[in-house]
């Protein structure tokens, strides 16, 4: 066959037909998807009443109601406000605007209901201090918070104190509780002005006002606002002389002060000379050297000037108020005579260290002070300052003395210690001790008898103070009166002191000088003495009675420090005045010296001798053991072998009977009293 005339195609032929081997059948699951499902929720209904059967009823408490509460750690059943849990720990987290998130670990126990109470911090709040005045310093509770109002700051829920404080008003506290939750909220209060209003009327008006050295501001008449308090308040106007005074300001209670008239201002004066050094008054007061700076009150004043060696001048002046007035002086040298005689004559002289040939004869030198030194080999030097007088003329008689003579003249000088204790050379005589009978306010132990002193010795010029004592024995304290009457003072003559405390300290100051101790020691307590030893020591009731009695004027021996007659002469001594009627039984009436107790050693004048204080001030102990003397004569005693008491002579600050102030008076005793001091004495050869 032909397919339209195209090529003629294949024929269709039959072919074996095989069938295809059938496949193995297979075998038919026993378990359906139906079944499967049914058996796995099965278990997980059993699982869920395992879970029921074995979990805990936990119900959290929340304060405040949390807005989101969740539990992690395991299977949480919640049911309505219950919570399914197994046992063991698990972790809460809760929220809730204004307070700070939990997240806390809670452990769930054994029992079947359990409550866990949660409590939820609240956010600090937002505290704005309004406080009166603006400025004002807010400090709350220990620091947690502080500024200069108005401020705000972030400030824990609660009760809080804070403290407010301003340098013009009065301190105070307020107590506030803050909500927190972030709320804001405000603190106010209002201080309580620290201050009052101080009007001062001026004459002029218009001064400036200073309060406690600052200008305030404000002129007069104010009103001045002051800090309450103890204020030093200045007005001061140029041209016048400021005024000043004390204020005591209460707070909120306003003075008037009464008015003030201002004085015009001091003058200066500058004033000059040639040659310097002039002395210079005004109106005829003493008003220093020149070159010189003063102020004068304003007017005629009249400015003189001299000079030693010099001629005066004078100048008159309108001293004007604030103004300044400069004054130049120049002094005419004047010229004195000096006439000096000289043995032996071929001494050479030196005026002001300048050689002028031999001493003896006249010259003309200025009429100022002039060193003079005269020296001649083998002799001893001569120096003296003297002061020639204009048209006068000053004659100087020298005598040279050997080397030998200037040793025993320089026995005469005054000694120091190295504790400082002046002591002056005495050259005693014969003295007569005692008091006759007939002598008011004579007691029996003032026996008659008369003393000779051959031998040159030292005597302390003042009594030992505290403070050198100290250096001895450092903690001694010489105690104080009623009514804080003190006698410790460093200048004030040292009391309390037994007589063997004195004789120690006399021996421990002959050590420091390296002088030989006069006083024999054994185990700190006083065996005997060595008359011939130079060391520092008490006095001899013999000398201490030369030293203060003996008159070379009189015939007899003074009677008072003072003289022959009470009362003594004004400020003459330390005595039992009217200043110290409450300690004592007896004073001197009228009188008064103005130490209730003890005075500093030296404030009172000495007597003839140079000495201070022997008559009063502090009695004294002396060297010599105490006894009734005989009458008759002696030399040089030293008082009794032995004996139980030491003298003391001298009246003190507590005497004031006509028996005490008497220099015949003998006391005795062996321990410290409160008006019982010492001095110190040696030989000098």
């Amino acid at each position: 066959a032909s397919n339209n005339g195209g090529a003629p195609q294949q024929p269709i032929e039959p072919v074996r037909f095989q069938p295809t081997a059938a496949a193995p059948r297979r075998r038919r699951s026993s378990i359906t998807p139906t079944r499967a499902l049914l058996l796995a929720a099965g278990a997980v209904a059993a699982w869920f009443l395992w879970f029921i059967f074995t979990a805990k009823s936990v119900r959290f408490e929340m304060q405040p109601t949390a807005e989101s509460l969740s539990v992690d750690g395991g299977f949480a059943f919640h049911l309505g406000e219950v919570y399914l849990l197994r046992e063991g720990g698990y972790r809460v987290q809760a929220q809730a605007a204004g307070y700070h998130d939990i997240n806390k670990r809670v452990q769930v126990g054994k029992d079947r209901n359990q409550v866990v109470a949660l409590r939820m911090t609240p956010l600090p709040g937002r505290v704005t201090f309004a406080i009166v005045p603006e400025g004002a310093t807010v400090i709350v509770g220990d620091g947690e918070a502080s500024g200069q109002a108005p401020f705000e700051a972030k400030i824990a829920a609660g009760e809080h104190v804070a403290a407010l404080s301003h340098e013009r008003y009065q301190p105070a506290t307020v107590r506030f509780e803050v909500v927190g939750r972030d709320q804001p909220q405000t603190v106010g209060a209002a201080l309580t002005p620290n201050w009052a209003d101080i009007t001062i009327p001026t004459q002029p008006a218009g001064a400036e006002v200073w309060i406690d050295g600052e200008n305030s501001g404000i002129v007069t008449p104010g009103p001045v606002p002051v800090q309450a308090g103890e204020r030093l308040v200045s007005i001061q106007l140029a041209g016048h002389k400021p005024w000043k005074d004390i204020l005591l300001v209460e707070a909120g209670e306003p003075q008037q002060l009464p008015q003030v008239t201002l004085e015009p201002s001091d003058a200066r004066l500058a004033v000059k000379s040639t040659p310097a050094g002039a002395s210079v008054t005004v109106d005829g007061d003493y008003r220093g050297v020149t070159p010189l700076n003063v102020t004068v009150a304003p007017g005629r004043r009249e400015v003189r000037a001299f000079k030693v060696g010099h001629g005066a001048e004078t100048r008159s002046l309108q001293a004007r108020s604030g103004g300044r007035h400069d004054i130049a002086f120049a002094l005419p040298a004047l010229e004195g005579t000096l006439a000096i005689e000289t043995q032996p004559e071929d001494a050479e002289l030196w005026i002001n260290g300048e050689h002028r040939g031999l001493a003896s004869g006249t010259r003309s030198v200025p009429a100022v002070p002039l060193d003079i030194e005269i020296k001649k080999t083998g002799h001893a030097d001569y120096r003296k300052t003297v002061v020639p007088q204009p048209g006068f003329t000053l004659d100087l008689k020298v005598r040279l003395l050997t080397l030998q003579e200037a040793r025993l003249e320089a026995l005469k000088q005054v000694r120091t210690t190295s504790a400082g204790h002046e002591l002056v050379l005495l050259s005693p005589d014969r003295i007569r001790m005692g008091a006759s009978r007939r002598e008011p306010g004579q007691r029996a132990n003032e026996v008659l008898r008369t003393v000779n002193l051959s031998r040159l010795f030292y005597l302390g010029r003042h009594e030992v103070s505290n403070a050198q004592f100290r250096a001895f024995a450092e903690g001694h304290s010489s105690g104080e009166l009623q009514n804080n009457v003190d006698l410790d003072g460093e200048r004030q003559p040292v009391v309390g002191v037994s007589w063997t405390e004195a004789a120690l300290y006399c021996n421990w100051l002959s050590r420091q000088d390296g002088l030989q101790p006069f006083y024999e020691e054994e185990f700190g307590k006083i065996a005997g003495f060595n008359p011939q030893a130079l060391g520092y020591r008490l006095p001899t009731e013999a000398e201490w009675a030369w030293a203060a009695r003996r008159d070379e004027a009189a015939d007899q021996p003074r009677r008072f420090a003072w003289g022959e007659r009470l009362p003594p002469p004004d400020r003459h001594g330390n005595y039992a005045d009217r200043s110290a009627a409450h300690l004592v039984a007896r004073i001197i009436l009228g009188y008064n010296d103005n130490y209730v107790g003890s005075a500093p050693v030296g404030t009172f004048p000495p007597n003839a001798k140079g000495i201070y204080d022997l008559g009063g001030n502090v009695a004294e102990w002396t060297h010599d053991y105490y006894d009734i003397p005989d009458g008759g004569e002696s030399t040089d005693p030293l008082g009794p072998s032995e004996g139980q008491y030491h003298v003391i002579r001298g009246a003190s600050w507590q005497k004031g009977t006509v028996t005490d102030l008497r220099l015949s008076f003998r006391d005795y005793g062996i321990e410290g009293r409160q008006d019982v001091g010492f001095r110190i004495a040696r030989f000098a050869e």
